[in-house]
Order: structure tokens, then C-alpha cells, then sequence
């Protein structure tokens, strides 16, 4: 007994051995035999990362999986995803290995299919991407079927976790079936057989961008008759669930040649009215178990005829409810006197006779009565609506009576009747011709809230009239923010705003008592998302935006404008507003004592802002400007120790902050500027005090600036000043350089000091040479200033200006002690003033010292001496006033 056990077990020792090891010896003929099937019959490239096969998982069948399939198209959808599977799973009998073509196909007996993505889709062109079997001839159709590959046997079969989508680019129809569950048990083999199916999943259906499923739930338990001989299928006992409204059907779909022949009939079991809550997704209607409801809910249809190319099967399917209501048990209002009769209807068979008629659809919350009726037709191709509203609905009842999910309560009062009749061709291409409506709108107390807006709009009145092609906006009064706006005017697109996310086109006078123009600008965030081994941070930046939706032309009166810190006063103008670009036309108002105009644009539409503007100032406050604009402070840093008045001209283009003022360092352009009765206070600027203290005989205190004109150049973050003159008393003075908004400085200033501002000993050795044209002579100083604005630093050529007027006074006295003659004299003189006169005064005294060269006295070395200690005190530090200035 113990031997034939030692057997018994060594024996199934043997076998499991051997059924661990037959599928590593039949792993090839299993790879072989898929890739052959698909180099014989499929028009598309084929991939799998492995095959396995097993006498264990399904003993005595053998199990054979194919993992991380993948067919990708050829041509035209050139390696596009036509079907992926992440496991596919046969089983069969073990003799099915054993077959070779002459055998016949291999017969499968069960299939599972685990996270498979199946896309159909359909060109503009009419090219199908699931046309991927090669095309047969004769000659191959005549064949045996033991060349066909595969036949199915098939007892049960699964698709698990799974995803459908089919797209027809020439309709722009979109059918997408996720989470797809699908089972099914029965035989395949007979010629009568009976199918028992199990569907659960997530159905969208869109067309022409709109959305008419959107992931709604679908469950259906299916029992189907297979007459497999005549491909006649038969619904015998069948419920469905759409969301959680129940559907019994009946009747059959049958294969044709030519199409299918469909006749089914269909209607919900009960007639609660809380079976139309339960078609609305539960996102939307929440749950529904505790809802109280009173009337009936009616859904009943058939759909009978075939399935061409060119037909479809007639629809007769209606939805009726009368007097229905409902109440939420956590909510405070109830909807009542519901009525819905509608009707969705084809019956010639020809998809573009297919139409819906909303006879009624009525409801009441509290005393507020709403109507509503609706004919739309031609529904896949150029839809034609013809509808009517009349009735009145306080929006804050909306939330309190139905689960209203709002990042904002509605607030207002609507009231509407309102004919309208238009095709969806004509909303796009604004065809207004075809538009046709008429009626009237009100709306009072209504806030609305948008991502598109910076803050919500309240509206306490607004009265539309609706004409065939346009909306008249008779009178709008609102607020937003903390600004006020009355307006008028006509909307050219409502319904296509309203219905087609088109641009809101109109145009409109507006008047306002304050407009600050934050109030109408979106805030627009953008995520950026950065990752690290540990966790993921999220930053947000956020920018201003001119909103998308705005084409408008605007007719502005304003009494008060506030931009940033600046606030206008009487400001008018026109203001177009159009793929996120605001221009300003000829626009007026007074701002810093003075007048302001304004023309250009602001651009929101690339990732940075940008502006440009032509810019008029007439009368300007200096001290009101240069302090309230960042700008001008920049543009001329020294006007702020400036009093008076302004007159300019600027253009001006470069790029926006976030916080919607100039970036300084991308500006380029130009301006014109007239200074007019100007007083220096030089205690304001930094660069007035170091360039008084170098030199002595100026005092900024006294400068006047009356009628001076000054151009400048913007670019590369810089400011170019062109050379300008004025006087401060009798000495000319001349101006140039430039500075950078970085508030470095790079000028030079000459002064043409005239001799008798340089001290009391000075001007008795000039009168003491007895001749008018000594009174004329000139010393160029030139004042180089760089640094910062808060750091100047100033240096001059006084030093080489005193020698030199050293040297010409010294030659013209030794002259006339040598005795030489008067005419010598005055000819040096001559020519020292004309050169003075040319602000040229070092070639006057190389003149004096070539004409003097040769003279040499003990009497001219002292002159010399005298006039050196008379002017030392120029150098050494500033001199009193009184003496400075005799």
C-alpha cells in the first residue's frame, strides 16, 4: 500500500510538472498564431509586451492572456490609438493548441477584456479609422473558413473598467461610454440561444458643442434570444436605469445586409413625478430618496424602422407631467403646478426631419409664475429654434427650492416675455437678418458674479426691449465695486452670448459719478506646480485681464475716474473694448489743475500687457504731477524741487506690471515739455544742493524757468535729453546728458559766468583797465554731474576757468604798463569778447597769450600775484553773497 501511494504521488507530481511546463513549450505557438492572425487580416500595426498561457488557471481548459495590447492606425490617422487593452484574457480547450491550419480555426470558449480604450472615430473626409481588415477577393472569400484564424464558442464573456469613445468630425458628434462594465452568459453555438447580459456605465453624448449627456449613469439588465441564423436579437425581460429612472423595454434589433431593422418600444413602470428627478444627474438633483412629490411623470416611446445609410427609425417618444411639485426636506420652498408635455418626434424616417416640440413647460415658486413653450428642429445640422418665455421669477427663490450649487446666492427680480426665432448658423456668423425676436425684459435688484469680472455687478435696474435683430438697452443702473454706471444703448448678439460663448457685442453710452477702473478688470490665475520626492507645492500668479468677452464701443461721462492713484476729473471720450484691448479715442479730462488729453491702447492679450499712448498736458501743476506719477518722476527726476506750471506732449509704448503701471525699463518713445512760471526750491533735490555748493555763484533760488522748452527720447531703460538754453540773469547756460531709471546720472551743464561775478578785487582790476569791452569777458565752467538722484556727485573745471581768466587780466594790465598802444589793446579786447560771444574762451585767451608771449616784467609778475589772490577764494570754498554777486 505504501509503494502504490509513493506512486500515486510521484505520478501527480509528474503531471503538475507537466502542466507547469507545457505553456513555456507553447508560449511560441500561442505568439506565432496571434501575430499571423493580424499580419493576415488586419490593415493596422499590432504590439503586445506578453503572452502566457496556463493549465492551471482554468483547468481542464488552457488559459492564455495577451498583456499591454495596443493597434495603432496607418494612414490617414497615421499612429493614432484605435484600441488598447491592458489584459485580455481566452480560454479553450487544450486540443485547440494542437490544431494547424488544416485543422480549422481555433474555437474560444470565454473572453475577458480588463481596462480596454476602443476609439472609432470618422474624418472630415468620411475616412473610418475602424476600417483596419484587409479587403477580401474572391478568390479568399471562396476559401475554406479554417483560413479565418479564430471562431468563437464563447459560454460567458466580460469587459471590465473599460472606455468607448466615437467621434464623427464631419457632424462634430461626440459619444463617449466610460467605466464600462459589461457581462454577458449564454451559448453562441446554437442556432437559437438566449443571452443573459449585465451593463453598468457612464454615458456622454455632445454635438455641436453642446452637451446633452454628460456622464450620466446607465444600468441595464438585458435578457436577449440569439437567433444566430437569421442575426435577429430579441429583448425578452429588460430594465434600465438612466440615473435612477426606470426603464422597461421590448422588441428586437435585427441585422440586415443593408443596415439593421430596429423595433423597440419603451416606458417607465411607475408615473411618480419623482421619476423625472431621477433623469436629472445626481451632481444636479442630489438625492432624491427623502423628496417629497406630488403629481405624475410619464415617459413612453417607440422607435421603429431601419438603419441606413441614408434613414434612421421613426421616433415617437413623449414626456408628460401634470401638475406636478416637489419639495426638499432641507429646503424652505417648494416647486408647484408643473406641466410638461413634450414631444420628440420623426416620422418620415430622415434624421434631418427629426424634431422636439416643447408644448408646455410651467412651474410656480411661491407667487411667481414662469411659462414657457418651444419648437426646435433640423437637429443635427443648422438648428431652428422658435421659442417663447413669459413669466416672472425672483432668482433668490431658485436656491431655497431646488440644490442649487452657487459660489454666489442669486439675488433679483425677472421678469420676460419674449418671442424668439433663429437658427444656430445665424447666432455664429451674426446674421442678425435671421434673428427674429420681440418682447420685453426686466430685471431689478439682480447681482451677478463672474470669474470674468474683478467684482460682482449689481444690477437695481435694467430694461431691455428685444427687436428683430438687436436688443435696446433702454436704462441700466448699477454698481460694482465702488463704482456707479447708468447706461443706454443696443446689444447686436445677446443669444449668442447667452447661448454660443460668443463675444458680447453692443455699443452704449455710459455715464458715471466715480468709475475706478480695478473695479472692471478679472483677475486671472495661473497654476504652476512644482514636485519634489516628499510633496507637490502650488503657487498661483495672478494678473489682470481685459475681459474676453467684451467687443464694445462705449460712449463715456465720467465725473470722477480713478486709474491706479491718479483720479480725473470730467473725463470724456470714447473707449472701444475688442479682443482684450482697451483704446482710448480722444479722450478728455482735468487732472492736476490742468487738462489732460489721452489717445492709444492698453493690450491684455499676450501673457504680458502692454500700452501704448500719446499723452497731452496743458497746465499741469508741476508739484501735483511729478508727485502723483511714478512715471513723470521718473522721466524728470528734478522736477519735484519744481513750482509752477506744465505744458507736454508725450508718446509713450512699452509693457504693463501686473499691477497695471508702466514698466519703466521696457519704455521707448518721446515727449515735449514747456516749463511756464517755474520757481526752484533746490532743498527737494540733491543734485541742486551739491551742484549750488560747487559753485558759488549761482543760487538756485533765484532761477526762474519761464518759457522753457525741453525734448527727450525714451529707450533701453534711459532718458535722453537733447541740449537745452536758458538764463539765470546774465550767465547762458546749456544742458545735456541723460539718466536711466535706474536712477544714475550722466549730464553736463556749461555756465557762461561773465568775469564781474567772480569778486569785488576782480571787478577794480577790470575797471581799472579803463575799456568798456572788459566788461564782457566770459568764463565757461562746465559742471559734470553722474551718481544717483540721492547720491550726486558733481565735478567742475572752475579751476582751469579762473587760470585762464588769470592769464587774460594779467596780459591786458602788463600791456599797458609796457606802454604799448591802446589799439593792441582794444584789438585783444575785440577779440576776447567776440569769442566770449561764442562761448570760446579759452581760444580769446590763447589769443592774449601768443600776442604777450615775449614781454616779460617784474611789475607783471606782481599784477599777476594780485589777481591770483583776488580769485583764490573761488577755489577754496563758496563766497559770501554780497561779494559773489557786486
Amino acid at each position: 500500500m505504501k509503494k502504490a501511494l509513493k506512486i500515486l504521488a510521484l505520478s501527480l507530481l509528474i503531471i503538475i510538472a507537466i502542466l507547469m511546463a507545457l505553456p513555456f513549450a507553447f508560449k511560441g505557438q500561442i505568439t506565432d498564431a496571434v501575430k499571423s492572425y493580424a499580419n493576415k487580416n488586419l490593415n493596422a500595426h499590432l504590439e503586445f509586451s506578453d503572452v502566457s498561457l496556463s493549465l492551471l488557471k482554468s483547468f481542464p481548459q488552457v488559459h492564455v492572456e495577451v498583456n499591454d495590447l495596443i493597434i495603432t492606425n496607418f494612414e490617414p490617422f497615421k499612429d493614432e490609438t484605435f484600441l488598447s487593452s491592458k489584459n485580455i484574457a481566452f480560454t479553450m480547450s487544450i486540443k485547440e493548441l494542437f490544431k494547424s491550419d488544416a485543422d480549422g480555426p481555433l474555437t474560444v470558449k470565454s473572453i475577458s477584456i480588463d481596462k480596454a480604450l476602443i476609439n472609432l472615430k470618422t474624418d472630415a473626409a468620411g475616412n473610418n479609422n475602424y476600417d483596419i481588415t484587409k479587403s477580401s477577393n474572391s478568390d479568399i472569400a471562396s476559401e475554406s473558413k479554417s483560413d479565418e484564424g479564430f471562431t468563437f464558442d464563447i459560454e460567458n464573456y466580460s469587459i471590465n473598467n473599460s472606455t468607448f469613445n466615437f467621434l464623427d468630425e464631419g457632424s462634430n458628434m461626440l459619444f463617449s461610454i466610460a467605466e464600462l462594465n459589461h457581462s454577458g452568459k449564454g451559448r453562441f453555438s446554437g442556432t437559437i440561444s438566449e443571452l443573459d447580459t449585465h451593463t453598468e456605465a457612464l454615458v456622454s453624448f455632445t454635438m455641436d458643442s453642446t452637451a446633452y449627456l454628460n456622464n450620466n449613469h446607465i444600468k441595464l439588465d438585458a435578457l436577449i434570444d440569439l437567433d444566430l441564423e437569421h442575426s435577429k436579437y430579441t429583448f425578452k425581460d429588460n430594465k434600465a436605469l438612466i440615473n435612477k429612472l426606470p426603464i422597461e423595454f421590448k422588441g428586437y434589433v435585427q441585422l440586415l445586409e443593408t443596415g439593421q431593422d430596429i423595433d423597440i418600444s419603451f416606458e417607465n413602470p411607475g408615473s411618480s413625478f419623482k421619476d423625472f428627478l431621477a433623469v436629472i444627474p445626481a451632481n444636479y438633483s442630489k438625492s432624491i430618496e427623502n423628496i417629497q412629490t406630488t403629481g405624475n411623470f410619464k415617459v413612453k416611446g417607440t422607435i421603429k424602422g431601419k438603419v441606413t445609410e441614408e434613414t434612421i427609425p421613426t421616433l415617437d417618444i413623449s414626456i408628460v407631467s401634470n401638475n406636478g411639485s416637489f419639495k426638499y426636506p432641507d429646503l424652505p420652498k417648494s416647486v408647484e403646478n408643473i406641466i410638461i408635455n413634450t414631444q420628440i418626434k420623426n416620422e418620415t424616417g430622415y434624421v434631418d426631419d427629426t424634431y422636439v416640440n416643447i408644448n408646455t413647460l410651467n412651474f410656480k415658486i411661491d407667487d411667481d409664475a414662469f411659462k414657457s413653450s418651444a419648437t426646435i428642429k433640423n437637429l443635427t445640422k443648422n438648428m431652428l429654434v422658435n421659442a417663447n418665455v413669459d413669466g416672472t421669477i425672483n432668482l433668490a427663490n431658485l436656491k431655497q427650492a431646488y440644490p442649487l450649487e452657487l459660489d454666489q446666492d442669486l439675488s433679483g427680480i425677472l421678469k420676460a416675455n419674449i418671442h424668439t426665432f433663429f437658427d444656430m448658423n445665424a447666432i455664429e456668423t451674426n446674421a442678425y437678418e435671421r434673428i427674429k425676436s420681440s418682447g420685453t425684459m426686466r430685471i431689478t435688484n439682480f447681482k451677478f458674479a463672474s470669474s470674468d469680472m474683478a467684482n460682482p455687478v449689481n444690477i437695481s435696474k435694467a430694461n431691455m426691449t428685444f427687436n428683430p435683430s438687436t436688443v435696446t438697452l433702454n436704462t441700466f443702473d448699477a454698481t460694482t465695486g465702488s463704482s456707479d454706471i447708468t447706461a443706454n444703448g443696443y446689444i447686436n448678439n445677446l443669444l449668442g452670448f447667452l447661448l454660443n460663448d460668443s463675444t458680447l457685442q453692443g455699443h452704449f453710452n455710459v455715464n458715471a459719478n466715480n468709475f475706478v477702473l480695478s473695479d472692471f478688470m478679472t483677475s486671472e490665475s495661473e497654476n504652476s506646480t512644482s514636485e519634489s520626492t516628499t510633496k507637490t507645492t502650488e503657487t498661483k500668479d495672478e494678473t489682470l485681464k481685459i475681459p474676453a468677452f467684451l467687443d464694445c464701443t462705449i460712449n463715456a461721462n465720467a465725473t470722477n475716474v480713478a486709474y491706479d492713484n491718479l483720479n480725473l476729473k470730467d473725463v470724456k471720450g470714447t473707449l472701444v473694448i475688442k479682443d482684450q484691448q482697451a483704446t482710448l479715442n480722444h479722450l478728455t479730462s482735468k487732472l492736476f489743475d490742468g487738462n489732460l488729453a489721452v489717445s492709444g491702447n492698453v493690450s491684455t492679450k499676450n501673457e504680458t500687457p502692454t500700452f501704448n499712448l500719446d499723452l497731452g498736458a496743458e497746465n499741469f501743476d508741476i508739484a501735483q504731477s511729478f508727485s502723483g506719477l511714478d512715471m513723470l518722476q521718473a522721466i524728470a527726476p528734478i522736477a519735484k524741487a519744481l513750482e509752477g506750471k506744465l505744458n507736454t506732449k508725450i508718446n509713450l509704448k512699452g509693457d504693463l506690471t501686473e499691477e497695471f503701471t508702466p514698466n519703466l525699463n521696457t519704455i521707448f518713445g518721446n515727449a515735449a515739455a514747456e516749463l511756464l512760471t517755474t520757481k526752484v526750491t533746490p532743498q527737494n533735490a540733491a543734485v541742486l544742493n551739491k551742484l549750488e555748493n560747487s559753485l558759488n555763484f549761482v543760487d538756485f533760488e533765484k532761477f526762474s524757468f519761464n518759457d522753457l522748452k525741453a525734448y527727450l527720447e525714451f529707450a533701453d531703460g534711459k532718458v535722453t535729453v537733447k541740449p537745452f538754453k536758458f538764463k539765470y540773469e546774465d550767465i547762458a547756460i546749456e544742458v545735456s546728458g541723460s539718466h536711466g531709471f535706474d536712477k544714475t546720472m550722466a549730464y553736463n551743464a556749461v555756465f557762461n559766468v561773465p568775469a564781474k561775478y567772480l569778486g569785488s578785487d576782480v571787478n577794480k582790476l577790470i575797471n581799472s583797465l579803463n575799456d568798456s569791452k572788459a566788461n564782457s569777458i566770459t568764463v565757461p565752467v562746465t559742471a559734470n554731474i553722474s551718481g544717483s538722484y540721492s547720491n550726486p556727485k558733481v565735478s567742475t573745471d572752475l579751476s582751469s576757468g579762473v587760470s585762464k581768466l588769470t592769464n587774460q587780466l594779467t596780459e591786458i594790465q602788463k600791456q599797458k604798463l609796457i606802454g604799448q598802444g591802446k589799439d593792441q589793446l582794444n584789438n585783444l579786447l575785440e577779440g576776447l569778447t567776440q569769442n566770449s560771444s561764442t562761448s570760446q574762451p579759452t581760444t580769446a585767451s590763447d589769443s592774449i597769450a601768443s600776442a604777450t608771449n615775449d614781454t616779460k616784467s617784474n611789475s607783471t609778475e606782481q599784477i599777476k600775484e594780485n589777481v591770483k589772490n583776488v580769485l583764490g577764494g573761488l577755489l577754496g570754498g563758496k563766497k559770501k553773497k554780497q561779494d559773489s554777486l557786486n
